[in-house]
């Protein structure tokens, strides 16, 4: 393929045409409405605005569905700092700290630093496509379920850090996740589950109705029911003119090495057929708050715990462009759509494309460099008209967000069912907002628990029924150990907590 840096000059000849740059800026801004609204994430912005592509050259088209891919991860945690209310699973990780920051008058700062750490994210994750496209291609395409299903795992696993002190509502919240994805049909057999006779429910319960439901029409009920809307304007207050608008230094020195966790966790997930987005920020999240010495502030509005998925997020958009150009295998929804489109336009991913169509590879991979750069400045730019949604009077901001859930879930497959899912998750989510379980864990549990049935059934189909299959391989084996290896630090941890707590108290007694 020659020098890389002769590759990406030719590349971005291609994209600095008046034509391609014109409808980058198209995509991007596109990209960023496209994530503001709750409910279309951007495979279903990407889907709907095919058609419009038609009349386009390949190259222009694909640099325009792509804009619209990355930057609908820009937008997507707008509304998960402002409303509480992820657009997607890959931004569920980014409401835990997101929120609080706004919820404590930070909103401005949130929104600079999420801008900021998706440029991040985003832009590493371009320079490691350049670099690493030909060695991590060759490494991902080694994969098979058994490994899929050690790192979903893994996932899953590092839930623990989310669920707080209560481990067993946190367990519990995960599994009605679990349950919630047993709806649909076997993959393995064929057989259906607790579908009812349904058809709309054959293919399973989509993550987006239960997410919206449990986060966005959960919040508004739970904050209605605390009085919260009485002085919401007052806890949400940013002055555009302050020096509170911005972000202080202590964030930036905080988070410089969030910044480059984020990002390589959330590439090499993105680059991982399966894993992708939603993965990464929930491992950059868990990775950031066990190193950082004081984890208790996770979770009450701590900025590395915003920096952290949004670098993970963005930079898996980027590395699930990996498998797509080198193997032809999508990384993620999104990409299985830009697949799609690619064969449309007789554009066949794979090592041949790199070969044939130099082209058009360097240039979609030089256009998401320049796209990063308009995203950042124009999620900046456009910060206080964000924010302006926080001196709306809750009375009118309540009603909104629910048509625009109920709208955004109905648009998706034209479903009352999933209209009616979404209600009775809202109330679910109420509740669940009121006793002190996890939202969050039971989406997450939702997005990746058919992931792991289905690859853990392939494994041991293809191992003839042994466990064995999972210690076998170099990589499952290696997979294996890390995951023993958390579980058994995990349970270390806890109970020297436990002991320290009956120390205390021992002592607390034994003063009185």
């Amino acid at each position: 393929m020659g020098d890389i840096s002769t590759n990406l000059m030719q590349g971005l000849s291609v994209a600095l045409s008046y034509y391609n740059i014109l409808f980058l800026v198209i995509g991007v801004s596109v990209g960023m409405v496209v994530g503001l609204f709750p409910g279309f994430g951007p495979a279903a912005g990407i889907a709907i605005l095919i058609p419009m592509t038609f009349g386009l050259e390949p190259t222009t088209a694909i640099i325009l569905l792509a804009g619209i891919y990355y930057g609908a991860m820009y937008g997507g945690t707008i509304t998960s700092i402002l409303i509480n209310t992820p657009g997607e699973s890959a931004t569920v990780a980014s409401t835990l700290d997101g929120y609080p920051l706004a919820q404590n008058g930070r909103a401005g700062p949130a929104l600079v630093m999420q801008a900021l750490a998706s440029f991040v994210g985003g832009t590493i994750g371009v320079i490691l496509i350049c670099a690493f496209t030909p060695a991590l291609a060759k490494f991902a395409s080694s994969f098979g379920p058994s490994e899929y299903f050690l790192i979903v795992m893994l996932g899953l696993l590092l839930l623990t850090t989310m669920m707080g002190d209560n481990l067993l509502k946190g367990i519990i919240s995960a599994l009605i996740g679990f349950a919630i994805a047993t709806v649909g049909v076997d993959a393995i057999s064929g057989a259906q589950r607790f579908t009812f006779g349904s058809p709309e429910l054959i293919g399973g319960i989509y993550f987006v109705p239960v997410a919206i439901g449990l986060f966005g029409i959960g919040e508004l009920l739970h904050c209605i029911h605390i009085g919260l809307h009485k002085k919401q304007g007052e806890k949400l207050k940013v002055s555009f003119r302050s020096k509170d608008f911005w972000p202080d230094m202590k964030d930036y020195v905080e988070s410089k090495f969030t910044f480059f966790r984020g990002s390589i966790i959330g590439f090499v997930a993105g680059v991982l057929p399966g894993s992708g987005a939603t993965i990464g920020s929930i491992l950059a999240y868990s990775v950031e708050k066990k190193v950082s010495s004081e984890p208790e502030k996770f979770g009450k509005g701590e900025m590395r715990g915003l920096v952290a998925p949004e670098t993970a997020n963005n930079a898996a958009s980027a590395g699930a462009m990996v498998p797509l150009i080198s193997l032809g295998i999508p990384g993620s929804g999104a990409t299985a759509v830009l697949l799609g489109a690619l064969m449309m336009w007789g554009l066949q991913p794979g090592p041949t494309l790199i070969v044939n169509q130099p082209d058009f590879v360097w240039g979609l991979i030089a256009s998401m460099y320049l796209g990063n750069m308009m995203l950042v400045l124009i999620s900046i730019l456009a910060i206080p008209l964000f924010v302006k949604f926080l001196d709306v009077p809750y009375r009118l901001v309540v009603p909104v967000i629910v048509v625009l859930c109920m709208v955004g879930t109905y648009a998706l497959h034209s479903s009352m069912i999933e209209t009616w899912l979404l209600i009775l998750t809202g109330v679910l989510g109420f509740g669940m907002k009121s006793y002190g379980y996890s939202p969050a864990a039971t989406v997450l549990a939702l997005v990746l628990g058919a992931m792991a049935e289905n690859t853990f059934l392939q494994s041991l189909i293809i191992g003839d029924g042994s466990m064995k299959i999972f210690i076998e391989r170099p990589i499952s084996l290696v997979l294996t150990i890390i995951l023993l290896s958390v579980i058994f630090f995990t349970i270390l941890l806890r109970v020297k907590k436990m002991l320290k707590n009956r120390k205390l108290n021992a002592a607390v007694g034994a003063s009185a």
